[in-house]
């Protein structure tokens, strides 16, 4: 197995371009998913439990849930297309071994596969940062460098999701990384109530997860309260990127140049 440093180049972004072009063709269905998806959460959620709930940690419980949804729907986003749409391009299509076939090596695949996945993730940000500002569940003068900030918390997710798809033997071996990984840190990493609710054992676990710290960093941003800890919390996210890549690169050499 190659463990070199992984070698970064321009050309990751035709990978970029590529895929971008690509998905042009499914505009329509993508926006009405990344739109209705948390019209549900934030008014099935927000308002009706908002309204038994009240405030919760000095703000309404929409704007909390608000903050906690744009956080978690771009950790999905960019999981789920890291894993399944990655995987497709790596094994049943072949895609990537026609661009091994150019100047392209597996290390600038990689990158380019991992920005397009941190860009499907911060496009999911924008329409649920957009949907809570409709619904007036955003408070924050600085609300809208959450959208930057999610190509931050993509790329987090992107490295270590496209790990599994340079092991996954199949479709059906997502179901592990979803079901033991994605889904635990949806329900305990604070999106529908505080962390601090949980038991401590629990509570510093979840402190170990990227999904809590892409929280912190975004939720006060959305109600208008000062970030504390930012360093910490933007590091460990760049922590998982810079060794989410590195290690994704080192499988998806195994699994492209044997």
């Amino acid at each position: 197995m190659n463990w070199s440093l992984p070698r970064f180049s321009p050309l990751a972004l035709a990978v970029f371009r590529r895929n971008l072009l690509v998905w042009r063709k499914l505009l329509g269905p993508a926006v009405v998913m990344n739109f209705g998806e948390p019209l549900l959460y934030l008014f099935g959620l927000g308002y009706g439990l908002g309204l038994f709930i009240g405030e919760m940690q000095a703000m309404p419980y929409l704007t909390f849930l608000a903050s906690g949804i744009i956080a978690s729907s771009t950790m999905n986003a960019a999981a789920f297309e890291a894993t399944y749409s990655v995987f497709t391009r790596m094994v049943p299509q072949r895609t990537h071994e026609a661009m091994l076939a150019s100047p392209l090596e597996v290390d600038d695949i990689m990158a380019g596969e991992m920005l397009w996945c941190a860009f499907k993730g911060t496009l999911s940000t924008a329409a649920i940062f957009i949907v809570a500002l409709l619904v007036g569940g955003v408070q924050g003068d600085w609300a809208p460098l959450v959208v930057p900030l999610g190509l931050l918390v993509g790329l987090a997710f992107s490295g270590v999701a496209m790990c599994m798809a340079a092991v996954s033997p199949s479709y059906d071996f997502f179901s592990y990384y979803f079901t033991l990984g994605i889904t635990p840190m949806f329900v305990l990493s604070g999106v529908f109530y505080p962390v601090d609710s949980l038991p401590s054992v629990l509570q510093w676990l979840m402190q170990l997860l990227p999904l809590v710290h892409a929280v912190e960093l975004i939720r006060p941003l959305v109600a208008g309260l000062p970030v504390e800890g930012a360093w910490l919390h933007l590091a460990v996210l760049l922590l998982y990127a810079l060794g989410g890549y590195y290690l994704a690169v080192v499988l998806a050499r195994r699994r492209l140049l044997v």
